[in-house]
Formats: C-alpha cells, sequence, structure tokens
C-alpha cells in the first residue's frame, strides 16, 4: 500500500462520519458517540498525514505551498472542532458548526484527491510512497491509541 492509499482509509471514514453526524439530533448518545469518533479519526490522521505526508512534500518547490494549505485546513478543523465541544448539542449553533466542520471535511479532502495527490505523485518516489504509508499507519495507530 502506498501513502494515497493509506490516506484515502481515512478519507472515507471521515466523509461517512462527517455525513453521519449532521444527521444527528438533539443531544443524542448518537450524536456523542458520530462526534467522538469524527474528532478522534480527524487528530490522528492530521498528526500522522502532517509529519508523514506534508513535512516531506514541503521540501520539494511544487509541493511546498499545497502542503501549508493542508496543514492549515487541518488547524480550521481543529478550531470546528472546539467550537463543537464548546456548544450545547441542543443548539441550532451545534448543527451550523457540525455543517461547517462538514463543508471543511469535504473541501479538504477533495483537494488532497484531486490536486495534491498528483502533485506529490511527481516528487515522491515509488519507495518513497511505500515508506511514508509505513510510517503514516504507525502514526494513526499510535495517535488512535492515545484517547
Amino acid at each position: 500500500m502506498n501513502i494515497f492509499e493509506a490516506l484515502r482509509i481515512s478519507h472515507v471514514t471521515q466523509r461517512a462520519l462527517a455525513d453521519n453526524l449532521i444527521l444527528t439530533q438533539g443531544d443524542t448518545a448518537e450524536r456523542a458517540s458520530i462526534f467522538r469518533s469524527l474528532r478522534l479519526e480527524l487528530a490522528a490522521h492530521a498528526a500522522a498525514e502532517e509529519r508523514f505526508f506534508y513535512v516531506p512534500l514541503i521540501a520539494h518547490d511544487i509541493t511546498q505551498q499545497p502542503s501549508r494549505h493542508g496543514i492549515a485546513e487541518h488547524h480550521q478543523m481543529d478550531k470546528l472542532v472546539e467550537a463543537l465541544q464548546a456548544t450545547d448539542p441542543r443548539s441550532p449553533a451545534w448543527l451550523a458548526a457540525a455543517r461547517a466542520l462538514h463543508h471543511k471535511i469535504h473541501h479538504h479532502l477533495e483537494d488532497e484527491e484531486r490536486s495534491v495527490f498528483q502533485l506529490a505523485g511527481k516528487v515522491l518516489g515509488e519507495d518513497e510512497k511505500l515508506s511514508l504509508a509505513r510510517d503514516y499507519e504507525g502514526e494513526f495507530v499510535t495517535q488512535r491509541l492515545k484517547d
């Protein structure tokens, strides 16, 4: 498995959780469970992706700006997650923030898959794509076990 395939596994999970989150209502166990799963998935993915995808790409001219943009979007998602944690889940503001997070997640993943992956494919060698995938997966698992 290469780095692009490894990242896509988490992308599928993120999309599904984000889609399911905005279908929930009120202060329910379902909403809390989906939100917790999404929060943990986003955090583990961002930590591992930044270290084993974006940082190596920053060294190359054509992928430097897209990498910095991707990292900035991770921070924007972190802020949206924090806003959700601080908002009453029964409040209409909670669903509005969840929809904003949903939009940001979908935008970020589409941008990565349609643009960044293609650029990265030009600068990363085949062996590097495989080793980054192994390192990413190891870090992702470590991050998931933290919480």
